[in-house]
């Protein structure tokens, strides 16, 4: 518990959960899987249960409390509603940890929790009086799914709530997806594979047991992420750029697709060695630059690309449920500075693509302002761009559910 709410206070702090969490664990390299798994299990539940423990809190507390004691009592409530019979227990290890942090409030966060027990029956009842602690999300963040996903709304935000699936994707270089199926099931792992041959994992494992991923047959990657290179779909002998590449899953996709010159950008070094590393694992080459994919002077040898993956920078609320920081981070404002971001982007690398050539746009996006309303407004300021209809249909709209993580596509030709 003490550990998970140092994560939890860091983000409320304002930091990257991420980042706090990776720090932690390399602060204990001898702890096990299970204590690692435990600590972030703790940590990412409470901060996806955003408004939930404050609306008790609020009824129970005369002033905010500091943050670390704050922190500590999201996630003692949290505990609580996973583990009531351990209710004795919780309120005890609650204590301990504010006597070491804050002395002068053990006594206070001792009487919080236990008075929040006598008044557990009302919590449900405080929860859905308050729309933010209802839904777990901010208002404004309410409003924008409302607005964009119509009468699923609630699903969407029900489904950033809930702990995310795990995919995996075969390298096509070294393995099938039907090899990959009966090495899971051999380790006893259950899988099936999807449409676009994801293989979805009926529930989520450590990388360590999957078979054949330190030797590079396998890959973990979201199924509503493996649609980029089906849809790119680059060609033997072709020019491709990648131009937000890290962490690398889509980089190393393509390049299994197919026999390609892939150029893939980062703007972050310690990402772009990440990229060269999960690259490595797979027996893959690129090359990799790092450069702001905007500032072409700095990458661009003037040779034009067949293919373009723009899997931009955005406010990422369609992977919201792997990333509950962002819930708290995440201002309405945000928004209108990533789509200002995309659309320089966009304007930048349009510039590289040969005529004829195909450029992705790709977010992990649910809000219309980041996604078609972005592409509406950058067809309105390019004449030469053609809207083609991956799918079918104008673009691909993936809302978060029990498969994949929600993910926006729109495909564009550059005309002759």
């Amino acid at each position: 518990m003490v550990r998970a709410a140092s994560l939890v206070a860091a983000v409320l702090g304002g930091g990257n959960l991420t980042d706090a969490f990776e720090r932690l664990m390399a602060a204990h390299p001898a702890w096990s899987d299970a204590s690692r798994g435990a600590v972030r299990d703790l940590a990412w539940s409470t901060l996806r249960d955003y408004g939930r423990g404050d609306v008790v809190l609020d009824r129970l507390l005369r002033s905010p409390p500091p943050t670390v004691i704050h922190a500590l009592l999201l996630v003692a409530l949290r505990r609580l509603r996973q583990r009531p019979e351990q209710a004795h227990t919780v309120v005890d290890q609650a204590v301990q940890a504010a006597a070491v942090s804050m002395p002068a409030l053990k006594n206070m966060v001792n009487g919080v929790l236990r008075n929040a027990l006598r008044q557990q029956a009302q919590w449900a009842q405080w929860t859905q009086a308050d729309e933010e602690a209802h839904h777990g999300f901010p208002a404004w963040w309410i409003a924008r799914v409302r607005a964009t996903a119509g009468e699923g709304w609630a699903a969407v935000l029900a489904s950033g709530n809930e702990r995310p699936p795990m995919a995996v994707r075969a390298n096509a270089r070294r393995s099938t997806p039907e090899k990959v199926l009966a090495e899971l099931e051999a380790a006893g792992i259950a899988g099936r594979r999807l449409d676009h041959d994801a293989i979805l994992l009926e529930h989520p494992v450590a990388v360590a047991r999957l078979p054949g991923f330190a030797e590079g047959r396998v890959s973990v990657q979201d199924a509503g992420a493996q649609w980029a290179a089906r849809l790119l779909a680059p060609q033997a002998g072709e020019r491709v750029l990648d131009a937000c590449a890290a962490p690398g899953g889509k980089t190393a996709h393509l390049l299994e697709s197919a026999d390609i010159e892939l150029l893939a950008l980062e703007l972050d070094p310690g990402r772009a060695q990440g990229i060269e590393r999960n690259l490595a694992r797979l027996g893959l080459r690129a090359q990799i630059k790092v450069a702001d994919c905007r500032q072409l002077s700095r990458w661009w040898d003037g040779r034009p690309f067949n293919r373009i993956l723009a899997d931009v920078p955005c406010s990422a609320s369609g992977v919201v449920r792997r990333h509950p920081d962002i819930k708290w981070l995440r201002r309405e404002t945000d928004i209108v500075q990533f789509a200002a971001q995309q659309a320089q982007i966009l304007d930048a690398l349009w510039q590289t693509l040969a005529p004829g050539g195909t450029m992705l746009y790709v977010t992990c996006s649910v809000f219309d302002e980041e996604n078609a309303g972005q592409i509406a407004r950058f067809c309105a300021r390019h004449a030469d761009a053609e809207r083609l209809a991956p799918c079918g249909h104008p673009d691909l709209k993936l809302l978060p559910n029990a498969e994949h993580d929600g993910f926006y596509y729109a495909l564009l030709r550059k005309q002759a």
